[in-house]
């Protein structure tokens, strides 16, 4: 198979929040794996025992992460599976109830908590106020006698914007009510700790932070109940049946093993350079609004609006220069105004003028310079 590549070299690539490439770092893991590795984690052979043996370091690699125990990590496909996972496997549990989450959850949450809704669970939605991020009085307030689960996103993967989590987390934890957490966003661009947050379940996806896609994980706190969502063997603890993603799960290990390393670099670069490119579209552009938090928000997100132009329309004039987005990749295909933008208050016409910019590691400062220009440009064209 023959993958062109050489058109791309020279356009920015500011979708971060979409996917990230993999680091080099973690596909030549991958690629040893694939190698090396082929073996069957569940067979008693050497080859076997290896597979397992590359899992097992991937599980403690995840859990140092997050500041958890290596036994509290399952092996999903990805954000959505454990986000389903987290979500259904609570309500099995207890067959009916109430359900806390927010307005701005990602469609891997809002999807299986309509699907309750159409069972019989009640569900209620906390708002968001102009920042786009709740209030965990709102929260406190829902709280009723079956409520079973509260679900609240990190940080939105439109805005960036974080949520009280930890704050959040003591009102379930004094209410006795499971709370989960889609840390999708965050983990591997800002510190995340378990046990500083007071959750119960937490997703991880590797894409987002430069491991490979088709890989995830969920936290499941010591003593978590949950009740299986998939049937077929004893994998996983019994909870996800299938045999391994072995290389997948060596990529993820990698990836979380390289944000440990990283971190710290990661957050002041991406903070410096999305602040920097901020400041040059705010002084050229008059109008030009920011939406979001502007210091309680992923270091390297950006979500702007600008005055009389369509964000779609500023993306195609854009699109031999710069890779971004109108919104989440999840939403793209039409010229509907983001949900999460309408909830924290924006006009049809503010959310559609709005343009998502998300950095990276390898984003430099030159980039910065050279998107700010073909933005600025692409704006007074239009």
């Amino acid at each position: 198979m023959n993958i062109k590549m050489a058109h791309h070299t020279k356009i920015i690539y500011l979708d971060n929040n979409a996917t990230t490439p993999v680091a080099p770092e973690v596909s030549s893991t991958i690629a040893l794996c694939l190698r090396h590795n082929f073996g069957n984690p569940s067979s008693s052979h050497p080859f076997g025992e290896m597979a397992k043996n590359a899992v097992e370091t991937g599980r403690q690699q995840v859990a140092i992460l997050i500041h958890a125990k290596g036994e509290e990590i399952i092996f999903t496909s990805g954000g959505t599976e454990a986000n389903n996972m987290a979500i259904l496997g609570t309500a099995l549990r207890f067959k009916k109830g109430h359900i806390i989450s927010s307005s701005i959850e990602h469609p891997s949450v809002m999807q299986p908590l309509k699907h309750l809704e159409s069972l019989g669970f009640q569900i209620s939605y906390v708002p968001v106020d102009k920042y786009g991020i709740i209030d965990p009085e709102d929260i406190k307030k829902e709280i009723r006698r079956d409520t079973i689960l509260i679900t609240i996103m990190h940080s939105n993967n439109e805005t960036g914007s974080i949520q009280p989590i930890a704050e959040a987390g003591k009102i379930a934890r004094s209410s006795n009510i499971i709370f989960h957490c889609d840390a999708a966003q965050s983990v591997g661009k800002v510190p995340v700790n378990v046990k500083r947050l007071n959750v119960d379940l937490l997703t991880i996806v590797s894409h987002k932070f430069y491991g490979p896609k088709g890989v995830g994980a969920l936290y499941v706190k010591s003593g978590t109940d949950l009740k299986k969502i998939l049937y077929g063997a004893s994998h996983e603890r019994g909870m996800r049946p299938g045999t391994e993603n072995v290389a997948g799960i060596v990529g993820l290990g990698e990836a979380c093993s390289l944000a440990r390393k990283e971190l710290k670099d990661r957050v002041s670069g991406m903070k410096y350079l999305s602040g920097l490119l901020y400041e040059k579209l705010h002084r050229d552009i008059p109008g030009i609004t920011l939406n979001g938090h502007r210091t309680k928000r992923l270091p390297n997100t950006l979500n702007l609006s600008f005055p009389n132009v369509s964000g779609a329309h500023l993306l195609d004039k854009l699109k031999n220069e710069i890779a971004a987005s109108t919104g989440s990749a999840c939403h793209e295909g039409g010229h509907t105004p983001s949900s999460v933008l309408k909830a924290m208050g924006l006009s049809d016409a503010e959310a559609l003028s709005a343009l998502r910019l998300s950095l990276g590691r390898t984003t430099t400062e030159r980039q910065i310079e050279k998107a700010f220009r073909a933005i600025a440009r692409a704006c007074r064209n239009l």
